[in-house]
């Protein structure tokens, strides 16, 4: 792991979200509050902007710069949220492990701190149905020599999560207040988190 795949990872999330930027601003005003997309893609868009600045530093530094990045210019729930992710990752790096288990050790911290901070959970039709079951996913498989595998794993595992969505009564954020009426859609938190899970997860796999 360094600066340069880190921000290879970011540019690849970039395009794939710039990609289904309609569709996700689709199913945001159906539940939610429509700004979301635009968020998110302010989000990358800031962070990326520190490639030139950050790419030779350690990943925990780069990881800690980036949330800060994130917290200080992007606005909604996602910023906050996707800020705490990245500041959590940035606590949990060891250059004495493999990427896989460091990837898995840090994404779950980031996970677990997002928990805290979102006071959510799995099954309450947020991104975490995505980001809580590849980060077990990423835990239980983070001795695993067949990097491929281990990609093709998560991306299943956040596609899976994504669409779990659609059948949940939202408890948090905007659509709570729909009640019953936010059955039948996908959350689009999900659906931008499992499309940011499998820009990575495509770098990997082999076909």
């Amino acid at each position: 792991m360094n600066g340069a795949k880190i921000f290879d990872s970011i540019k690849n999330i970039e395009i794939i979200i710039h990609d289904h930027k309609e569709e996700i601003e689709k199913l945001d005003q159906e539940i939610g509050d429509g700004d979301h997309i635009f968020n998110i893609l302010r989000g990358l868009e800031e962070i990326l902007k520190l490639k030139d600045i950050l790419i030779e530093e350690s990943p925990e530094f780069i990881f800690k710069q980036l949330g800060m990045k994130i917290m200080t210019t992007v606005g909604g729930s996602s910023g906050a949220l996707f800020a705490t992710l990245l500041l959590g990752m940035s606590k949990k790096y060891d250059p004495a492990h493999s990427d896989l288990n460091n990837i898995s050790q840090m994404f779950n911290e980031g996970v677990q701190s997002m928990k805290i901070r979102g006071k959510a959970d799995i099954g309450e039709k947020t991104m975490l149905d995505v980001l809580i079951p590849v980060s077990k996913s990423l835990i239980d498989n983070s001795n695993e020599t067949n990097i491929s595998k281990v990609a093709e794993k998560i991306s299943f595992v956040a596609k899976q999560g994504m669409l779990s969505t659609k059948d949940i009564i939202a408890t948090k954020g905007r659509a709570s207040f729909l009640g019953d009426r936010a059955k039948g859609h996908i959350d689009p938190g999900a659906r931008s988190s499992q499309l940011a899970i499998e820009a990575i997860a495509n770098q990997f796999i082999i076909s």
